[in-house]
């Protein structure tokens, strides 16, 4: 890494951020673990990024289920995960031994390679200073240097045209920033505008800038939405024609449950880039879909009504094939599938009263029409049913706010619930959908097509 300041010693949070405590060997990617979607990124602008570099064994989470993205991050720590990131780098300078980096650190063999290999360098007597949070200009001229990259426009127009805080970059990462924006490496959330080069890098903007290092060195595709990805160049006006296929995903869980009938609101979340005929960004990942799951066929199809860019909402005409996959909720791996999923509120009433357990411990219960369906499917049923189903509809809410982490149960909570509750149970009196539930896999299930030329 080029020159760096020097800043006062921080005692850091000890943490696992795929710490190692053997030696790098940097012969190939790290092999690929299970995916795992941690308790407090689920729905957050870094959620997939962060998925990725798991999945890769880069970075990891807490015993308890967390990530903590918003925890610092040392300078130990992050030469551990540029060590897992790329293993293949070549060593451009000799072995520095660090004053404060004795032989039994625990960060020894990964901050001696990232020493050599010209991703980070030490404070003048020596000094590697491991236990230091590291900024957010220091990741980013510690990435330009290891991957060799060089600005090629005049670097104090490249850092004022695309920044609104440029005066505060430090002379010493001007340079390595100009180069790092170029290549599409600086990720600023919320605003794409302030690159706040000061501020402790947090562990969900450290896996942003590797995400996107790693996409520049064709590792893995896209996963940050453009929109917060400085230099990202996005259509100002496109049209994206009939035909075109838009990967999504919903953030919220990783599997939709609903019953056959079940109609439900849904947001998805675009997976990837999508762009016109001239290759501009015109949807960038990230982008959110507005429409509904709706019955068919004895499956479910998501029928997309519009897109929000950027904040802007655009309408649009696109479709997922029909899903049929069903599961009788008999079956004894109906628990593991609900563990991970959303379930809509009709499915959350046969599972309760096919199984007998009132109480759905998926990530959420997708509500849907149902207050509005209330009244009209509990028409013509007998009224102690009814009371009896909007007790458990009631219980259901709250069960609903305990899943999310509100423990106070509001009165409009347990309203929505007796009102869930009597809609659903007049469908199951009815029949209507007996014990079988549809199950979505969001990822491979819900991919749209686009049906009419789309104007943005």
């Amino acid at each position: 890494m080029a020159k760096a300041m020097n800043q006062k010693s921080t005692t850091a949070v000890a943490v696992a951020l795929g710490i190692v405590t053997s030696s790098f060997a940097p012969l190939a990617m790290a092999p690929r673990a299970m995916a795992q979607v941690f308790s407090d990124v689920r729905g957050s602008w870094a959620q997939t990024c962060i998925v990725e570099l798991t999945e890769r064994g880069i970075i990891s989470g807490y015993p308890d289920g967390s990530f903590r993205p918003n925890n610092p991050v040392t300078r130990a720590e992050f030469a551990a995960m540029v060590g897992k990131a790329f293993p293949n780098a070549a060593r451009v300078r000799g072995a520095t031994q660090f004053v404060d980096v004795p032989s039994s650190f625990w960060a020894y063999n990964a901050i001696s390679y990232a020493s050599q290999t010209g991703f980070l360098s030490g404070y003048p007597g020596n000094v590697f200073n491991p236990s230091q949070n590291i900024p957010r200009a220091q990741v980013l001229v510690s990435l330009a240097s290891g991957l060799n990259y060089s600005p090629t426009q005049p670097v104090n127009a490249t850092l004022t045209n695309y920044f609104a805080d440029a005066a505060a970059i430090p002379g010493y990462a001007e340079t390595g920033i100009a180069a790092a924006t170029e290549r599409r490496l600086v990720v600023n959330y919320p605003d794409v505008r302030y690159l706040n080069p000061n501020q402790l890098a947090s562990r969900a903007e450290v896996s942003a800038f590797l995400c996107q290092a790693l996409t520049q060195t064709g590792q893995i595709s896209s996963v940050i939405s453009s929109q917060y990805v400085a230099g990202a160049t996005v259509a100002q006006q496109a049209v994206i024609t009939a035909g075109t296929r838009i990967p999504v995903n919903y953030t919220a869980a990783e599997q939709i449950i609903v019953a056959p009938d079940e109609a439900v609101n849904l947001t998805l979340t675009v997976a990837s880039d999508i762009r016109n005929s001239q290759g501009v960004v015109a949807i960038p990942a990230g982008s959110q879909v507005i429409g509904q799951l709706v019955p068919v066929g004895g499956g479910s199809q998501f029928v997309a009504s519009a897109v929000v860019i950027n904040g802007r909402q655009y309408a649009m005409n696109a479709t997922s094939g029909i899903i049929t996959t069903r599961r009788n909720v008999r079956d004894p791996n109906i628990a593991r599938i609900l563990g991970t999923a959303a379930v809509g509120s009709s499915a959350a009433a046969i599972i309760g009263g096919v199984t007998g357990n009132r109480q759905i411990t998926g990530g959420n219960v997708l509500l849907g029409g149902a207050v509005a369906g209330a009244a009209a499917a509990s028409q013509g049923r007998n009224i102690g049913k009814t009371l009896r189903d909007a007790a458990i509809g009631a219980a259901l809410g709250a069960g609903a706010a305990g899943i999310t982490g509100d423990r106070t149960i509001t009165p409009k909570e347990a309203l929505t619930g007796a009102a869930l509750g009597a809609a659903v149970g007049g469908a199951l009196d009815r029949s209507s959908t007996g014990e079988e539930v549809v199950v979505i896999n969001p990822q491979t299930d819900l991919t749209l097509t686009v049906n009419n030329n789309v104007t943005l």
